[in-house]
């Protein structure tokens, strides 16, 4: 029924595919432009079968909504000013065997100049790579990137990031 409604309905493609033999990983997924990118994700995870997960704040995972959460991925962690959260994200991968963080690098739905830089030092911390999955709602099209494992040259590593997503159109072209 998935594929029946990304393919057909839909009308969407999928290029690349996601890591078969790598367990643990960061998925940045951009442009996260309007709210329907979750549907759209959830839909991605379906026809490729692959487990990704997500982080939430610790205060969403009561019952019932936290029953859910679970259920589709979500971890709870501690937001509370203070804490050491890129830890807290790499300990996460240190704690599970299969381990797959989705992340927003614009960290909203809204036009951003630059992205945050969580996900990057997650990933060096984890020692896990980047796989990058581009939401081209111009093209209808989901794109998975090879995996990439972020080297010790910032500014060259996100440059390469942000070419991987150059002429990529966001459900809201104006936010992209």
């Amino acid at each position: 029924m998935y594929k029946f409604i990304y393919f057909t309905l839909l009308k969407w493609t999928v290029i690349g595919e996601f890591p078969k033999d790598i367990k643990k990983y960061v998925v940045i997924a951009a442009p996260h432009t309007h709210w329907f990118d979750l549907p759209m994700g959830l839909l991605l995870r379906k026809i490729t079968q692959t487990t990704i997960n997500f982080v939430a704040k610790k205060e969403l995972f009561i019952w019932p909504l936290g029953w859910y959460l679970k259920k589709v991925g979500g971890y709870s962690i501690d937001r509370t000013k203070g804490q050491k959260t890129v830890d807290a994200y790499a300990e996460l991968f240190n704690k599970t065997d299969e381990f797959r963080l989705n992340i927003a690098p614009e960290g909203t739905r809204k036009k951003v100049d630059k992205w945050k830089t969580g996900f990057y030092y997650i990933s060096k911390k984890a020692n896990v790579p980047i796989v990058m999955v581009a939401f081209d709602f111009g093209k209808k099209q989901h794109k998975i990137s090879k995996p990439f494992y972020p080297t010790e040259n910032k500014d060259a590593d996100f440059k390469y990031m942000h070419s991987f997503f150059d002429g990529v159109v966001g459900k809201v072209p104006e936010y992209s």
